[in-house]
């Protein structure tokens, strides 16, 4: 069997907090199996403000990003008129949990009235993988990539997203998903670990799977182990 006979999905989105590695996941599977990649525009001119905590500031951002993302998708829908696989460094839904994170209630009621409408010409992925990380290991990757608009970000931020991703996924039916903890692994520089992720990509059909590497202790709960799959 070739590389692109294992996969078994035509469009993959790959989500989590800030830091946890979304990107470089989908650009390794992208030259891997000859995929469409893409990668969500992160050059919106008010993160700057939003992260300095400037007045007005998550309203502007939250309309910016679901406008471009909502760009993105539609594009995406497109590409499934063609049979190379897409992979994306997110989801749809993604905008809607920052939204409820970061915008105060009356802006929540504007936001509504356009999220649904936007919602019902996305195309729904086949596949979402839900990467998770413990919130030192995201503090720390976002030092590393050093981009100067992150540097506001606290740890207590982190955590209220990391605990707002949870809460979703825990309540996720939409799509097959596989939850995976990266803490203790290396998707860039351990081809091992990259080749065994693969390995349960490919095994993955209906409901939730919850993927615990060999070696990972630190594993954030999503469900119980009587409900891995479901």
């Amino acid at each position: 069997m070739n590389d692109t006979q294992r996969i078994p999905f035509r469009h993959i989105a790959i989500e989590g907090p800030i830091g946890v590695g979304k990107t470089s996941l989908v650009e390794l599977l992208g030259k891997r199996f000859e995929g469409v990649m893409v990668l969500e525009d992160i050059t919106n001119p008010f993160l700057e403000a939003f992260y300095e905590g400037r007045e007005g500031s998550a309203f502007q951002v939250q309309m910016y990003f679901l406008l471009s993302r909502f760009q993105q998708q539609r594009e995406i829908a497109q590409m499934h008129l063609f049979q190379r696989l897409v992979l994306a460094d997110y989801s749809f839904p993604k905008d809607r949990i920052f939204a409820y994170l970061n915008l105060d209630d009356a802006d929540l009621k504007i936001y509504e009235k356009l999220y649904p409408v936007l919602e019902q010409e996305v195309a729904r992925p086949d596949l979402v993988i839900y990467m998770q990380a413990s919130i030192p290991v995201l503090f720390e990757r976002i030092r590393r990539r050093n981009r100067d608009y992150e540097k506001g970000i606290s740890k207590d931020y982190l955590k209220r997203l990391s605990e707002a991703y949870s809460y979703y996924f825990f309540h996720y039916r939409e799509t097959p998903l596989l939850v995976v903890n990266t803490d203790e692994i290396d998707f860039v520089n351990n081809p091992a670990d990259l080749e065994a992720f693969i390995e349960q990509i490919a095994r993955c059909r209906r409901g939730t799977q919850i993927y615990v590497p060999l070696g990972s202790q630190r594993t954030e709960t999503l469900a119980s182990p009587g409900k891995a799959e479901r």
